[in-house]
């Protein structure tokens, strides 16, 4: 095919996954907003935030993984015309999410103790257990919503989670504001107030996000007069043969991120913070990948549906390439603002603070330049990722990043960071190798079984 036959697909490409991105680095704005409101206060203070929030992202990254099975089942039902299978796969999908969002918390409940015997600084985790229950309790509507949301972006609704996230953020800005600082009468409650925005903002994300969906003629079907516990066990089995595996993917990758900011903490208040600025920065620019993993995910769950597997393959590939050049942007953005970037975080002016917040700066500067590097192979991995799962194909792409993040990148991460001069830097030396490891390993699993698709003879 000539590269024409590619790029003409950027527009739609960039259309469908205009939203998913925005919504999605709505999440990360959440964070951000916390980060830095609470940096005002000092490291420790952030570092606890880190800390609370790296329990949170591995059961976040179970609960969000899995409710990416919905979206190809509801895609290809949508592709087909079935309104019954499409609205079969998405009530299936809720109730899986609603009990799995349960789980995580009461999981994430038990779990807390552990941060005193992690060898963390005892000032950060006690700033961090408050925290960390009430965010906890925010699973249970961020992985409902996330039901709702894949399900809109399996009917190439993508606009509609991009809206709640909007508005959840403005509740998540003004609570804040309200309650670290203690503004308009309310408590001065620290990083305690971060974890009253978070919470409240994500009840009002669901609720918004079912309002919309509610009231458009495309879904009203699908989302009213949904009778949850009438279940069909064949159904069920179908999700969870492909949710368990999409959400161990998820689970695999941010949790080599979540070793980081333990690793870190071995290190110190002042490397866990810097690590905590330096992924918040490289999470935003893979919010865009993201996005396009979910337009990949959407069209080549059309594209099965439709048995168009030449029309699925070119679809697919066109998103890989603009997500490579779109890749390039990043690598100039966080080579040439490497110093800068960090110093948003954090109070240049509190004089008692200068010294570790320096400190703070210089390792996450360096730490962007290695987030620079891997820019590139953080957005093939996603990409393959999105489209192997628009395929349905879930099993193989499990084990690959198994052995790409654990394998792979954590044991160089580890060995770097503990036993050598490179300290934090090595902790994302191991990250780049992870991520290059899985990049290289999807994209080869979807050339081969892209054209396998192709080549095998119609039904």
């Amino acid at each position: 095919m000539a590269l024409s036959d590619y790029t003409k697909e950027f527009k739609y490409n960039t259309k469908l996954a205009t939203p998913v991105i925005l919504g999605m680095l709505g999440h990360q704005v959440v964070a951000l907003v916390d980060n830095i409101m609470v940096g005002q206060l000092g490291s420790a203070e952030l570092a606890a935030v880190s800390l609370g929030n790296s329990f949170m992202f591995v059961a976040m990254s179970l609960g969000v993984g899995f409710s990416t099975a919905i979206t190809p089942l509801v895609a290809e039902a949508d592709g087909e015309g079935n309104r019954e299978k499409g609205k079969s796969s998405f009530k299936h999908g809720l109730f899986l999410c609603i009990v799995l969002g349960l789980a995580l918390f009461a999981t994430v409940m038990f779990a807390k103790p552990l941060m005193y015997v992690m060898s963390q600084p005892p000032e950060v985790v006690d700033l961090a257990m408050p925290y960390l229950t009430l965010v906890a309790a925010s699973l249970v509507p961020l992985i409902i919503f996330q039901g709702f949301k894949q399900f809109s972006d399996g009917m190439s609704m993508t606009r509609f989670p991009m809206y709640a996230t909007i508005v959840a953020n403005l509740v998540n800005v003004l609570l804040n504001y309200m309650f670290i600082f203690g503004k308009f009468g309310a408590p001065e409650l620290g990083v305690v107030g971060a974890a009253i925005g978070t919470l409240v903002s994500r009840v009002v994300m669901v609720a918004y996000l079912w309002y919309l969906l509610s009231r458009r003629e495309k879904s009203r079907f699908f989302v009213t007069e949904i009778k949850i516990f009438t279940l069909s066990k064949a159904m069920l089995k179908k999700l969870l043969s492909l949710g368990f595996p999409s959400a161990m993917q998820m689970f695999f990758e941010v949790g080599i991120f979540t070793s980081a900011v333990w690793l870190s903490g071995i290190l110190g208040k002042n490397a866990q913070a810097a690590n905590q600025i330096a992924l918040n920065l490289a999470s935003m620019t893979f919010m865009v990948a993201m996005g396009f993993s979910v337009a990949a995910m959407i069209r080549v769950g059309n594209q099965k549906g439709l048995k168009n597997f030449k029309e699925l393959r070119r679809v697919a590939i066109s998103i890989f390439l603009l997500t490579a050049l779109l890749s390039l942007v990043f690598v100039a953005g966080f080579i040439i603002f490497n110093e800068s970037l960090p110093k948003i975080f954090l109070d240049y002016d509190n004089l008692a603070l200068f010294a570790d917040n320096n400190e703070v700066v210089i390792l996450a500067s360096q730490l962007l330049l290695i987030a620079a590097i891997f820019q590139f192979t953080d957005a093939l991995q996603v990409v393959a990722l999105g489209a192997l799962r628009g395929m349905q194909d879930v099993k193989i792409p499990t084990v690959l990043t198994f052995i790409a993040y654990w394998i792979i990148g954590f044991p160089v991460s580890y060995y770097l960071s503990m036993h050598t001069s490179l300290e934090s830097m090595g902790i994302w030396i191991g990250l780049f190798a992870g991520l290059t490891a899985s990049g290289i390993m999807l994209f080869i699993r979807f050339n081969y079984l892209s054209k396998k698709l192709i080549a095998a003879p119609n039904p």
